[in-house]
């Protein structure tokens, strides 16, 4: 899954097999992979973010058929030798904004990145989303500043929950 139309470098480690070992799997399914990511620590944690090709809000039983694969997938490969958590969610509402194709499709409403580097003297951006330009620059206008932020030097974006936000998902839901 993750090329140059994805945020932040590429990972490595367990998160980079655990999303190549898995993925074909998730798309097979009919589901997209949105985001994988390994937390350590005493308690470590493997989260497992998909979301429905369809458009269709995910449900717990989506939650629990890609649990369900990606266990076993894990079980045969064994990638984490320790002992882990397995977190699988959709990526709600106020998702995280993981692909460049994110950036159009959620154009209009608010978000929040974070830069790996300065960018107009600043590394934190709220505003509402313009998009994202063919060259890669996503536009951001915070009241009458509009920001230009190289897609590769975004570290992490994500949707805010707003009205706007919120009545968008409900008339999805209607449709």
């Amino acid at each position: 899954m993750h090329d140059e139309d994805e945020i932040g470098p590429v990972h490595s480690g367990v998160a980079a097999k655990i999303e190549a070992l898995v993925d074909p799997a998730i798309e097979a399914m009919g589901y997209g992979l949105v985001r994988v990511q390994y937390t350590g620590g005493q308690r470590p944690t493997l989260q497992i973010m998909a979301e429905r090709h369809d458009g269709v809000p995910m449900s717990v039983d989506d939650c629990a058929e890609i649990s369900r694969a990606v266990s076993a997938l894990l079980d045969v490969e064994d990638p984490i030798s320790d002992a882990y958590h397995l977190e699988v969610s959709s990526p709600g509402i106020d998702r995280p904004l993981t692909r460049k194709a994110d950036f159009t499709r959620f154009a209009g409403f608010e978000v929040r990145i974070d830069a790996d580097r300065l960018i107009e003297g600043r590394k934190r951006f709220r505003g509402r989303l313009l998009g994202i330009a063919e060259n890669g620059v996503v536009r951001v206008r915070d009241g009458e500043t509009e920001f230009q932020i190289p897609f590769n030097a975004i570290a992490r974006a994500k949707l805010i929950l707003t009205d706007d936000l919120m009545k968008a998902g409900s008339d999805a839901l209607k449709n």
